[in-house]
């Protein structure tokens, strides 16, 4: 393996991807299994997270553990069910996280308990239930690393009502560099990607409905993201490559909300 390729090496690391079954969390976990990691994707839905783990395994090492992580109950269960799979977690990717839009007039309390239950409770309980695995794996040449899916939306002001889910990102984008300082003596990295516009099913319906050229026309690279591009950024924080890099907020939005 040449000096370049073992910078980004990640092959026979133990890595987990919640929110794996669709979306940022698939193509993230795709790009972790085909670089030759051992990784377990954890949804809510156990037929989606079971035919999602069963394609990728076409690929290398996958395996479903679905879970709510919504709940406190549902981290335990699913952390008790990973340790007595694995001795050590190399890598956490919280990606797992839920939106509400609705009109200010009549947003729901509801709406605001489901989103920071999933997007901030649920990032810092199962950060906290995989502690002893992540310290298992960690060292001060190759620590452990949590890598939580942020959003741009946390820096910009988007244009739809998503009240809830930009506090929500915006609240553990500072989680994270509160980890990041308070697990450095354990040698465990903490760092956020904070996507723009993915090509998922949610801009899938936008662009039917606004058009793609209107989708494009703030982001200077004109193009969207893709699972690559996610997948590369995470490949980066995870390898020796991304080894120093703590506290971090990596965007990866093309520079929509980076360059106004």
């Amino acid at each position: 393996m040449s000096a370049a390729a073992q910078l980004f090496d990640v092959s026979g690391k133990v890595v987990v991807v919640t929110g794996g079954s669709r979306g940022i969390g698939l193509g993230i976990a795709e790009g972790f299994v085909r670089a030759g990691a051992r990784v377990y994707l954890c949804s809510r839905k156990a037929d989606d997270c079971e035919r999602a783990a069963a394609a990728l395994a076409a690929h290398g090492e996958c395996a479903a553990l679905p879970a709510d992580l919504g709940s406190a109950d549902g981290v335990r269960d699913f952390a008790a069910r990973l340790a007595q799979r694995e001795e050590r977690v190399d890598v956490l990717v919280n990606n797992a996280g839920n939106i509400w839009v609705e009109k200010l007039a009549d947003y729901p309390e509801s709406g605001w308990d489901k989103v920071f239950d999933l997007n901030v409770k649920g990032v810092f309980f199962l950060t906290q239930a995989l502690l002893p695995l992540l310290e298992a794996a960690a060292s001060p040449e190759d620590p452990a690393r949590v890598i939580t899916i942020g959003s741009i939306d946390a820096f910009h002001v988007p244009t739809h009502e998503t009240y809830a889910y930009t506090s929500s990102k915006a609240a553990v984008h500072q989680l994270s560099r509160h980890l990041a300082l308070r697990l450095a003596p354990s040698h465990i990295t903490v760092n956020v990607i904070a996507p723009g516009r993915y090509r998922s099913q949610m801009l899938e319906n936008a662009i039917a409905l606004e058009g793609a050229e209107e989708l494009l026309e703030p982001i200077p690279l004109r193009r969207f993201a893709d699972g690559d591009d996610l997948a590369g950024a995470a490949i980066y924080l995870a390898s020796r490559a991304g080894s120093f890099v703590t506290g971090a907020v990596l965007p990866v939005d093309g520079g929509h909300a980076t360059t106004l």
